[in-house]
């Protein structure tokens, strides 16, 4: 079963943290489980994030968040938000292509 990961966060340092995505995405290329991820700006939130990573399975989620370079990763963008970063694990019941 398909597995997204939403991870909603404030920071008014953007660009720093797409420097540091930009540079992760290069070092987790041979290892990294995730597909596909989105990210959206809130309309009616001032540097409010939402990021939506896709994954083939919750396992394939987990193999990802366990690499030791993962960890790493996330508490430097954990540095440059403005407040923690909330998680949410959703198992993909249904998807449609409209």
């Amino acid at each position: 079963m398909a597995f997204l990961q939403v991870i909603e966060f404030r920071t008014s340092r953007i660009d720093e943290f797409d420097a540091l995505l930009d540079q992760w995405l290069v070092q987790s290329k041979s290892w990294r489980t995730a597909t596909r991820s989105v990210r959206t700006k809130d309309r009616d939130r001032p540097d409010t994030y939402v990021q939506i990573v896709e994954f083939p399975s919750y396992e394939k989620a987990q193999e990802n968040s366990n690499h030791p370079e993962t960890g790493e990763f996330a508490a430097s963008l954990a540095k440059l938000c403005d407040a923690p970063p909330s998680f949410y694990n959703l198992d993909i019941l249904q998807e449609e292509t409209m």
